[in-house]
């Protein structure tokens, strides 16, 4: 089964927008229903509701992310996915040194277009700080499609070593 995690600081404002924005691309996709995907963040409290600003941006396309619940990285939930999109180069760093086995898993998301650099973070910004975020991460995940897709499907376990 495809899957992503998408993980940024606090997990309110820009990965719940990508997770959000991204379910809403794959909506229609003909393995839409196989597709295993959440948010996380590197620094979340537990069960925070996403950002009003993130909130209110996505229910004017149509999607509704009231319904989400921040929540901590932890190597059982980084264990559980193949594909781990960060927003930041910080994040990726910090995931793939305190979380070895799973460095082979972790990009940034700009990398998914051939970059990398950081997607800044909204957090406390204005409409427009939010409204900038979400539409570079909307571009990421449109043009990387094809690379997401092929990085989140499963992959073989190593044996041996």
């Amino acid at each position: 089964m495809p899957s992503v995690l998408f993980v940024c600081t606090a997990n309110v404002c820009r990965s719940p927008i990508a997770l959000g924005l991204f379910k809403h691309k794959i909506a229609s996709e003909p393995d839409a229903a196989l597709w295993k995907l959440d948010s996380a963040g590197t620094w979340a409290p537990e069960g925070e509701p996403a950002s009003t600003k993130s909130q209110f941006l996505l229910k004017q396309r149509g999607i509704d992310i009231q319904g989400h619940r921040s929540k901590s990285v932890s190597l059982e939930l980084l264990r559980s996915y193949n594909l781990i999109l960060t927003m930041e180069r910080g994040h990726k760093e910090a995931l793939r040194s305190e979380f070895p086995e799973i460095k082979d898993r972790v990009f940034m998301m700009s990398e998914m277009v051939g970059q990398r650099h950081d997607i800044q973070d909204p957090y406390n910004g204005t409409l427009d700080d939010y409204m900038g975020a979400l539409q570079e991460i909307e571009q990421i995940l449109n043009l990387g499609f094809e690379k997401i897709r092929s990085l989140a499907q499963d992959r073989p376990t190593k044996t041996g070593s």
